[in-house]
């Protein structure tokens, strides 16, 4: 059974629609760091423990409760009717691209995927994904694009240096990766 501090960040991380920082649970439930992550870490051992459905998850430096994958597509039912449509192939090239060059410019995606990125573009803003960082100091002063936190918790980062490597991906998809075998060997996301 949790102590009563673990109990209420467990409370307050359910009840919360958005991931709450270390100092945010500090500050709600009026603890110090080390009983916060002593909280934490409790309630974590208590739901594998346990079996239960939901698991904490850390990310971009922050906490929240997921549903376990063992559970999530019986869930996912729940809220298919809420969630935005799948992003294209193009965003996904353009959602990489950005990920390992950041910041980077529209022309510097398009050379490197070979085709139009606006739409791609549009719609990863649009979803949070990513963000205008600036202006490249080159003539034109064209817009830079790099992730934003919405990226890290969206794929469960806790910031980009956890991203794989490009060996690890061409390991991958060396060996097969989802079994989907359309992954495009010619298209170099990375940048080099």
């Amino acid at each position: 059974m949790l102590d009563v501090t673990a109990r209420i960040v467990e409370g307050l991380l359910f009840a919360s629609d958005r991931p709450l920082s270390l100092d945010e649970i500090c500050d709600l439930t009026g603890s110090g760091p080390e009983t916060v992550t002593g909280a934490l870490e409790r309630i974590q051992a208590a739901l594998e423990e346990e079996g239960h459905a939901m698991i904490l998850q850390e990310a971009a430096g922050s906490w929240r409760m997921v549903t376990d994958p063992g559970v999530g597509s019986s869930v996912a039912q729940l809220f298919e009717d809420r969630r935005p449509g799948r992003l294209s192939r193009a965003a996904v090239e353009a959602l990489a691209v950005i990920a390992y060059n950041q910041p980077c410019t529209r022309a510097a995606i398009e050379a490197i995927r070979g085709v139009n990125c606006d739409s791609a573009l549009k719609s990863l803003l649009e979803r949070g994904l990513i963000r205008i960082s600036g202006r490249q100091e080159t003539p034109g002063r064209p817009l830079t694009y790099s992730t934003t936190e919405g990226f890290l918790n969206y794929f469960g980062l806790n910031d980009i240096d956890h991203l794989p490597r490009k060996r690890e991906i061409e390991e991958l998809i060396g060996s097969g990766g989802d079994g989907e075998g359309d992954a495009p060997s010619e298209t170099d996301l990375f940048g080099s």
